[in-house]
């Protein structure tokens, strides 16, 4: 099986490396040739160990590069469309997406490969976390589509099927509302001694440290697709309209904790912050919040 993927960034490395077992040869295509050039000597490295290995090949470089059987767009969310009707044509059994979104990937992968597999996988984790959980809408089934997927769970990954109704749903809390919760906390806070820090604060300053670390262009991307931030907003506002108000805070408060990440779930609770107010800090020795 020969594989086009159409973004030699991170993700696509990782696509391509994840489904090396599946496949014959990868081409990179990329504006940046230089990026696409490094992504081939990157996979010849990862798989130079395996027998048989995959061939490596920049897009347009060798004359058998145009006909695939697979095309993997893995491209930043807005830039989809555009990636998906220029290169969607060319594959001739699957074409699939990696970007993140589904409701406009999907439309697009279905208006430029009609007659094709069809997929759209969200990996939700970063490649250097793997395995982890891999949502997937299959819009038009098949053998290639299935390797793929075998491909991904033979790694370890957990891969889900959704909707992308579903899938972008989730996406407005998972990672909109996430990340601009956790990047108003490190706006808002201010450089303390770290053994003034409690079981709370700790890994929020490690989250801020995580969501910084990465590419802000690709938290912008997400941002902008999927509505989160206002929300996030709106409620730190009702906090701070009712800090003078025990009783009103206090029904803020029960709002939150039976909310979608609440008792209302019927999960177990999380921990409480022992290190609260009220609570006796001699039993939180551990620092754990138990």
């Amino acid at each position: 099986m020969n594989l086009l993927v159409v973004g030699a960034g991170t993700m696509g490395r990782w696509f391509a490396r994840s489904v090396a077992p599946a496949i014959d040869r990868v081409t990179f295509a990329d504006d940046d040739a230089a990026a696409a050039r490094a992504a081939v000597a990157a996979f010849e490295e990862r798989v130079a160990d395996q027998p048989d290995p995959p061939a490596a090949a920049v897009d347009g470089e060798h004359a058998d590069s145009a006909a695939v059987d697979v095309v993997c767009v893995a491209v930043p969310i807005s830039a989809v469309p555009e990636a998906v009707a220029e290169h969607g044509s060319r594959a001739e059994r699957a074409v699939v997406d990696v970007s993140g979104e589904m409701a406009t990937a999907v439309d697009a992968l279905a208006d430029a490969a009609p007659d094709c597999e069809r997929a759209s996988f969200h990996p939700l984790f970063a490649p250097g976390n793997e395995p982890g959980n891999c949502a997937v809408v299959v819009d038009r089934g098949g053998p290639a589509v299935r390797a793929i997927r075998e491909a991904l769970t033979d790694r370890g990954n957990h891969v889900f099927d959704t909707t992308p109704e579903e899938h972008d749903r989730a996406m407005a809390t998972v990672q909109a509302r996430t990340h601009a919760a956790v990047l108003a906390f490190g706006l808002a806070a201010e450089d303390v001694p770290e053994e003034f820090h409690t079981p709370v604060s700790g890994p929020l300053a490690a989250l801020v440290e995580n969501v910084t670390g990465g590419n802000p262009s690709v938290y912008a991307e997400i941002q902008a697709a999927f509505e989160g931030a206002d929300a996030v907003a709106d409620a730190a506002r009702r906090i701070a309209d009712v800090a003078d108000d025990a009783e009103a805070f206090a029904e803020m408060y029960e709002a939150a904790s039976a909310g979608a990440f609440g008792a209302g779930t019927g999960e177990a609770a999380a921990p409480h912050d022992t290190d609260a107010p009220g609570h006796d800090t001699d039993a939180n020795t551990d620092g754990d919040g138990t």
